[in-house]
């Protein structure tokens, strides 16, 4: 049979991964037709309109690293919100890749060319990397160009390519392990791959086990403790308002009129401190704060199992079987501080008269028209106040009593594929079925049944009995055996399914004077569906969080595409080569119905030195499962509001209504191997993406701003479907759906430089790859808001400038490498136009530096060593961070991390 290799791209790739370009004239002689990620057309050279970085396994062994999101990660060509293991609150132990930082769900994961299952927790919708094993990786391929007319739905930011040893002889062994500077975070791996071949085929089995440890918040200085900024500077008075021992508020709310002369509702003793239960009794200060860092993690633990199994076999010369199976399982987990709790109820004199001789603020009606009075500056007029029986209190406490609370996941994901292709004439063809499942339970323990704690509360009946056995301002009756009957394990169940049947035909159609036009076609037809069961107690809402709903639905979809390639010109004065591409897809989705989008490619080899490119397509990412399904849940978010608690409790949930996100996409860019200067090569790409109908939530503080700050819009439709309201407690709470009403567009530039040569008898690689992000702009209702230079509270950072510098030496038995990886400082999102009351309005340049080195002990026996991060830069304190007092989307938290390995080989 005709062999082919799949996924290579040479000439466009970073040289921080790459090692060096190859001429196209060589490359034509040494290999056979192949195909480059981001066209399904085979060629007999490895030039491609589109940007397209190879990272090979030797790149990622020399990082140390044993799962793959740490190496893309790495890449400058992604930001925002990648989950990776120091993201505590909310990852549910997954990894993302995020490429131009605009979601992980716009960037496609395929495995050898086909889509992996959506995994993780819950219905997910984006690829968990841990289901990807590092030891059987060849090499993976980073399209960096939209590809929607090529590969369908969410690729709109690029392409990840992942590609599986599928030819590997013989045995190969590894075990590594990693430990930081501070003696934690211990990672362990081991892995084997076994491959064969035989006269009609091959067979390759891999196995994958990773054990990683924790980190504690409590630590690092860094993170010890919530920072909080005061008069004096930073102080640790950061801390949680819901405090060990009970912080109790006066629970009523009074009519009002805002300065439009609209009628409001405010809290009574809003703006009150309250009391602190903790140690008798007395009025809040910042020292009864939580602090809620030592019983959170920095970094979070997690064992993996990855079982791999590929396969091929030749029926004829022309016609083989082929199949890829690969199996995950994870257990991971997460640690936060006690649970807080809140409830209101009326004091009793059965419970005591330990409020009797307390006070509060309370804000004054002294003309009796039923409106609190403000004085001449608009300031309510308040007097102190005694606590009395029959008062409405509302009560909040941190729930150390019955300890922290520890988030556990259970995640199989399995992924099979099964096919056979191969030539009838000049025609290459495939046919495959791919399916994939992923299924997982998550735990939450030490919960509260705040249902049953809310029933009984004691009271005092009409006929002067105590009903209930329960008294909350009773500090003994919170850690006693008839209250931990309340605790309980949240258990919750979900998953996704895929299944695609697929074929396609590939080859040149006729000559034309420059050469052979090509194509190629397919068809495909995809179903998905994903669920989520929340725990019985959550979905009815008696776990003190407000109620989560189910999830539960799916769709189908039938695609059908082709691609040609067409040389214009060739061996013409100032034009080796001129070759145009183009594509187009059309689709027919069960949920909105059909539509197009195409993609137009354009390279013109000027000489054997310089070659120009550019690519202008379509691209589109339909609504997923849980965006169109999911149930409505709580969810809390970083707000700003005077007088308010900083986290507002939003209810999200999904949309059935959602329909496409659609995108146009530019690439230009050249590539420069100039010959006066043996070993060096250019890549300079621009590109720009435009989204439209995006699927989004309004910006929570617009929603704040518009409906809380500005009062008077309460009766605009943003408000109403919104049901903006503030408690007596600060809290605000909010609805938050779905909707297409977003536009999102960004574009900068990349550069990459590699240079290969040879002094003092070794061989030396340089590379330089950089990112510019010249804009990022996110419109969604209120003004547009450009994210370029600017880090967040929760989506992560966008720096103008990210870098990685890499230099590699090798001798005849060693090699060793060092690499620094800049991120320009940036804005943070919450001071943009008031710097002057933050602290730290912005972060500074980080540089990492890593090193690593390999040595060849004999023929079967190679050490590798090294140590990233290696001068232990501590990840930079800004106003409105996100986590850890940093952004761990964003920066390294754990510090100096030393990491060894041996690798055998038969």
């Amino acid at each position: 049979m005709k062999k082919s290799i799949l996924g290579l791209a040479v000439v466009s790739a970073i040289p921080m991964f790459s090692t060096s370009v190859i001429a196209a004239d060589e490359a034509a002689q040494s290999i056979e037709k192949i195909q480059v990620t981001g066209s399904r057309i085979k060629r007999s050279d490895m030039e491609n309109a589109s940007p397209v970085t190879l990272i090979g396994a030797d790149d990622i062994k020399a990082m140390g690293a044993t799962s793959i999101d740490s190496v893309l990660q790495k890449m400058t060509a992604t930001g925002g919100a990648m989950t990776n293991p120091g993201v505590n609150n909310g990852s549910g132990g997954n990894a993302r890749i995020d490429l131009r930082g605009l979601g992980a769900n716009r960037t496609l994961v395929l495995v050898n060319g086909r889509r992996m299952i959506a995994s993780g927790t819950g219905a997910a919708s984006t690829v968990d990397l841990n289901t990807i094993p590092v030891s059987m990786i060849k090499s993976v391929e980073v399209l960096k160009d939209g590809a929607s007319a090529v590969y369908g739905t969410d690729a709109v930011a690029g392409v990840v390519n992942i590609i599986l040893k599928d030819d590997f002889e013989g045995l190969d062994m590894n075990v590594n392990s990693a430990i930081t500077g501070e003696g934690d975070a211990t990672e362990t791996s081991f892995d084997f791959t076994v491959g064969t071949s035989f006269d009609k085929g091959n067979i390759v089995v891999g196995m994958q086990y990773t054990d990683r440890g924790e980190a504690s918040q409590a630590d690092r200085d860094f993170s010890k403790c919530p920072i909080a900024e005061g008069a004096n500077g930073l102080n640790c008075n950061g801390g949680s308002v819901y405090s060990e021992g009970g912080h109790i508020w006066q629970d009523s709310t009074t009519k009002a009129l805002d300065d439009d002369g609209k009628e409001v509702s405010v809290g009574l003793a809003q703006g009150d401190n309250g009391l602190s239960g903790l140690g008798g009794l007395h009025p809040f200060t910042d020292a009864d704060r939580f602090n809620f860092a030592p019983s959170s993690y920095l970094y979070t633990p997690m064992e993996r199992l990855n079982l791999t199994g590929l396969a091929t076999y030749e029926i004829s010369d022309e016609t083989r079987v082929f199949t890829e199976f690969t199996y995950t399982k994870r257990w991971s987990q997460q640690q936060m501080a006690p649970q807080p709790v809140w409830f209101g109820f009326k004091y009793d004199k059965s419970m005591g008269d330990s409020l009797l001789d307390q006070t509060y603020t309370s804000k004054v009606d002294a003309d009796g028209d039923g409106y609190a009075d403000k004085d001449a500056d608009g300031k309510y007029l308040t007097q102190t106040a005694n606590y009395k029986y029959g008062d409405d209190i509302f009560y909040g406490r941190r729930m150390s009593d019955t300890g922290a609370r520890y988030f556990e996941q259970s995640v199989d994901t399995v992924r099979a594929v099964i096919g056979a292709d191969g030539y009838a004439g000049d025609y290459f063809w495939d046919v495959s079925a791919n399916f994939g499942r992923n299924d997982s339970v998550d735990k939450l323990s030490n919960l509260h049944n705040m249902g049953a704690i809310g029933d009984s509360i004691m009271y005092t009946n009409d006929e002067n009995d105590v009903v209930g056995t329960f008294n909350p301002l009773d500090q003994a009756a919170w850690t006693s055996e008839d209250f931990r009957r309340n605790v309980y394990t949240e258990v919750n169940n979900g998953g996704s399914q895929l299944f695609i049947l697929a074929a396609s035909v590939s080859g040149e159609m006729f000559e034309l004077p420059a050469g052979y036009a090509a194509f190629a076609a397919g068809i495909e037809r995809r179903q998905e569906k994903a669920w989520f069961t929340p725990d019985s107690l959550t979905a009815q809402g008696l776990a003190n969080d407000p109620m989560v709903e189910p999830t539960a639905g799916g769709f189908d979809v039938n695609e059908a595409y082709v691609e040609f390639a067409l040389p214009l010109l060739a061996d013409a004065p100032l034009a080796q080569n001129v070759e145009l591409s183009a594509a187009i897809r059309a689709f027919d989705y069960s949920t909105f119905g059909s539509d197009e989008t195409w993609k137009l490619g354009l390279t013109w080899k000027v000489n054997d030195e310089l070659m120009l490119r550019s690519v202008v397509s379509t691209a589109f990412r339909a609504p997923t499962v849980s965006e169109l399904y999911s149930g409505n849940s709580p969810s809390f978010e970083q707000v700003e509001f005077p007088g308010a608690q900083d986290q507002a409790e939003v209810t999200v949930g999904g949309n059935n209504q959602l329909t496409p996100e659609e995108a146009d996409t530019l690439t230009a860019g050249i590539v420069y191997e100039p010959q006066w200067f043996e070993g060096f090569s250019m890549t300079l790409d621009y590109y720009d993406i435009e989204i439209e109908n995006a699927i989004a939530t309004v910006d929570n503080q617009y929603i704040v701003d518009q409906c809380l700050v500005a009062a008077s819009n309460k009766d605009s439709a943003l408000c109403k479907s919104s049901n903006v309201k503030l408690d007596s407690t600060g809290r605000i709470t909010f609805n938050n759906q779905l909707q297409n009403i977003g536009s999102e567009k960004t574009s900068g530039v990349d550069l990459n430089l590699s240079y290969s040569f040879e002094a003092a008898g070794l061989n030396w690689k340089a590379g330089l790859d950089t990112t510019y992000l010249d804009e990022y702009v996110v419109e969604v209702t209120g003004d547009p808001v450009d994210y370029a230079g600017v880090i967040t509270s929760g989506t992560g950072g966008y720096a103008e400038f990210k870098s990685n510098l890499t230099i590699n030496v090798a001798g005849d038995n060693w090699d060793a490498q060092y690499q620094a990886r800049y991120i320009a400082g940036m804005d943070s999102y919450s001071c943009i136009g008031k710097e002057d009351s933050c602290y730290a309005p912005t972060t500074p340049t980080v540089i990492y530096h890593d090193v690593s080195g390999s040595y060849l002990v004999n023929d079967t026996v190679s050490l590798t060593a090294g140590i990233n991060n290696l001068f232990d830069k501590q990840p930079p304190y800004y106003t409105g961070n996100n986590d850890s007092n940093t952004d761990p989307y964003t920066y390294d938290v754990l510090g100096r991390r030393f990491f060894a390995g041996v690798n055998v080989k038969f």
